[in-house]
């Protein structure tokens, strides 16, 4: 199964006709945040791929295109503190970022501890039925100590290093730190987690060991 994942910044040519002879082949679309609802809506309606996404800390309650309101991608799936299957795919989702100011979607350490604990249950049913916890991680944020910085708003978060260390999902899905450099790491694995910094745009596969049958 292969993922185009998108987060923070809006791509040109994605938003153009280009995307859909580009990008044919993919099977899911994940947001991992700071996007116009918009901007996903228009790549989920030239794909007519699924959506999953969070919220990253500078998205709007609603956006507005001329009089047409949005408080959310029309045939998205907000994963925030869910736990979703897509056809064998196990995905769960975590919006934000860290509390710098005031404002919508950040969260203070603890507060996102509790975020992920609402997890748990369902990723311990995953485990029961299909034999793992997790395939897909989606956050807005970092992990601790991996793509992260120094300054308060892009501090990585202690629950979410913790959750991709005891339940390995294949992937970790993140955004909010953004790349301006070539020589910039944005892939770091964690035991069997790869987590990608997804600015931009990014592609994955989930490797064939992943039984999504």
């Amino acid at each position: 199964m292969k993922f185009l994942v998108l987060s923070d910044k809006i791509v040109t040519y994605i938003y153009s006709p280009i995307v859909r002879s580009r990008y044919n082949d993919v099977d899911v679309i994940i947001g991992c945040g700071d996007l116009s609802y918009f901007y996903l809506e228009y790549v989920v309606s030239a794909l007519d791929k699924p959506l999953f996404f969070v919220r990253g800390n500078h998205d709007k309650v609603a956006e507005y295109n001329g009089n047409v309101m949005r408080t959310h991608p029309h045939g998205g799936l907000d994963v925030h503190r869910k736990v979703a299957n897509h056809n064998g795919v196990l995905l769960a989702g975590v919006e934000g970022s860290l509390r710098y100011r005031l404002g919508r979607y950040q969260y203070s350490q603890a507060e996102m501890w509790n975020h992920v604990w609402s997890l748990v249950p369902g990723m311990v049913v995953n485990r029961l039925k299909y034999g793992r916890y997790l395939d897909v991680f989606v956050t807005h944020a970092p992990p601790e100590n991996i793509h992260d910085q120094e300054d308060l708003p892009h501090q990585g978060i202690k629950a979410f290093r913790w959750l991709i260390k005891v339940f390995q999902p294949v992937f970790h899905f993140h955004g909010h730190v953004h790349v301006y450099r070539p020589d910039e790491i944005t892939n770091t694995r964690l035991g069997r987690t790869e987590v990608v910094n997804s600015f931009g745009i990014r592609e994955a596969v989930l490797p064939a060991r992943v039984k999504t049958v």
